[in-house]
């Protein structure tokens, strides 16, 4: 695996002193990071704690961001690839039930009108080629408060609406499905990515049906059941405006060549 390279960069204007929440830092499974992250308005420091969930991701909590423009900094220059994802006590349950964005619930007849008989890894392969086909890449066409349902009526959307509609046809069909917040090098537009993990046969299968990104190295950010776990920020509480979003990634050397078929895994 070469040498990967993630940064990004935000501005947000806090108008009342808010409770923020960040997931910007590379998971903690990889062994060998090198990184800086910083928070500050003007030239202040703003303290943030750092929280690990089981499933490896990173977040970082202002309980008390002051009013101004925070100023959120992350560099990361990952040299080695992370064990493979490993399933975790609940997570076989978790992960094939409906959530808030992956409401497979509301999708399981028509996972199952798609892809009757389909099991595995026929069946990982045949939905994300379904929804790379059927679902258009279209910046701006989709809410925040869409879900995989919506996402499928219309047609469109950007990577986390594809990736909910994978997950959530993969759950209607009781395979074990969730949302993976990524820097993918190579991705344009450049910006945090969302892709869909899978489980099948003791392994964690990454699965990206927009294609606009080498899967190989792509590196974990977030981990959960939708987007509703794995945003970049969250504000639980106070005043705030994204005034400013900087994203980069890239290897050292070139890019490697995805053929999109294959099964990999997210390392």
């Amino acid at each position: 695996m070469t040498v990967r390279h993630a940064s990004s960069r935000l501005e947000v204007e806090v108008s009342a002193p808010a409770h923020l929440v960040f997931s910007v830092a590379v998971s903690s499974d990889y062994p060998d990071i090198e990184e800086e992250l910083t928070f500050r308005v003007g030239d202040r420091e703003v303290e943030a704690e750092e929280l690990i969930a089981p499933s490896g991701s990173r977040l970082h909590r202002i309980r008390e961001a002051p009013v101004g423009t925070l100023h959120v900094d992350y560099r990361a220059t990952v040299a080695s690839p992370s064990p493979e994802a490993e399933i975790q006590g609940i997570d076989e349950i978790l992960y094939t039930r409906p959530s808030r964005y992956c409401d497979s619930d509301r999708l399981a007849n028509l996972s199952h009108t798609h892809f009757a008989g389909l099991t595995g890894y026929e069946l990982m392969s045949a939905v994300t080629q379904w929804v790379r086909t059927k679902v258009t890449y279209r910046p701006g066409s989709s809410r925040v408060v869409d879900g995989a349902l919506e996402t499928y009526l219309s047609r469109a959307g950007v990577c986390r609406d594809s990736a909910h509609l994978v997950v959530a046809f993969l759950r209607g069909l009781n395979m074990p499905a969730r949302l993976v917040s990524v820097y993918a090098p190579g991705l344009r537009p450049m910006d945090f990515h969302a892709v869909a993990e899978a489980y099948h046969d003791g392994r964690w299968y990454l699965l990206d049906a927009t294609g606009l990104a080498p899967r190989q190295p792509m590196v974990r950010i977030c981990t959960g059941r939708d987007a509703a776990d794995t945003a970049f920020m969250t504000t639980l509480g106070g005043r705030t405006r994204l005034t400013r979003l900087a994203v980069d990634a890239s290897v050292d050397g070139d890019l490697p060549y995805d053929d999109r078929f294959s099964f990999v895994t997210l390392t």
